[in-house]
């Protein structure tokens, strides 16, 4: 059967990609969530089950998305910087690779983390 609307689209591409990304406790999935809103992401240890660190952009200050985006990497980062994690694997979703996605990515690369 054809995926057939956005988000059906999204979760098909978001299957693809889970099934070559696993985090583990020494370097944890970093995923992210977009919504119409926020963005949301997670440190996830997977072979544990267990959320490492997490961020909201909600939670930032900021005028634009992007600038709030930026924010949650930045705070994701020194959360995780207190955990000792460096490296981690990026989940993107099945969001493409764009705009506030890629804000987040280039900012949580600045704020220490390596992927």
């Amino acid at each position: 059967m054809k995926a057939t609307t956005k988000t059906q689209k999204r979760d098909r591409r978001h299957r693809r990609v889970r099934a070559k990304v696993e985090g583990s406790a020494v370097r944890p999935r970093l995923s992210v969530y977009k919504s119409n809103t926020r963005l949301i992401a997670q440190l996830i240890d997977d072979l544990g089950g267990v959320t490492l660190a997490a961020s909201d952009s909600a939670k930032q200050k900021g005028k634009t998305a992007l600038e709030r985006a930026q924010e949650a990497a930045k705070v994701l980062g020194k959360a995780a910087a207190e955990k000792k994690i460096t490296k981690v694997v990026f989940d993107r979703g099945g969001f493409q690779y764009v705009g506030t996605v890629k804000a987040f990515a280039d900012a949580a690369r600045a704020a220490g983390l390596e992927f």
